[in-house]
């Protein structure tokens, strides 16, 4: 179901709770409001959507895919950028990094370890951010 973007930023400056098995119900919900918000968003967590778990949802490009519980373990070749967010107004100078491994669960609740570069490293930054409380 496509839910309402979060705006409250108090709300959004909360660490996420770990997700559970019970949690699927919140994935469909993000992945399926990500995709209503396709012209205009790359990635969403599910604080977004008033939901304080640790969930990501990313666009890869050619498909939407889910983590839970991301955790960043490796991180190289910082740059500055500017990013913006469905649940702010305007861009925000931030930094990133160019290289990244994220070790997670997949929608099938199967441990993953894989690395990403680039635009894909950048929005998942972005969203396990989210999930600390950090607002850019």
């Amino acid at each position: 179901m496509v839910k309402p973007i979060m705006k409250d930023v108090l709300f959004l400056k909360q660490k996420s709770e770990p997700a559970t098995k019970d949690d699927m119900s919140v994935v469909t919900d993000l992945l399926d409001t990500l995709k209503a918000h396709e012209d205009g968003c790359v990635g969403m967590a599910a604080n977004m959507i008033g939901i304080n778990k640790r969930i990501i949802a990313v666009n890869m490009g050619f498909m939407n895919i889910a983590m839970l519980n991301p955790v960043i373990v490796k991180k190289s070749n910082p740059y500055q950028t500017q990013e913006g967010c469905l649940s702010l107004i305007g861009v925000r100078d931030t930094t990133r990094y160019q290289d990244i491994e994220v070790e997670y669960f997949d929608i099938n609740w199967n441990k993953q370890k894989q690395k990403f570069t680039g635009w894909i490293a950048q929005i998942i930054q972005h969203e396990c951010d989210h999930l600390e409380g950090i607002i850019i």
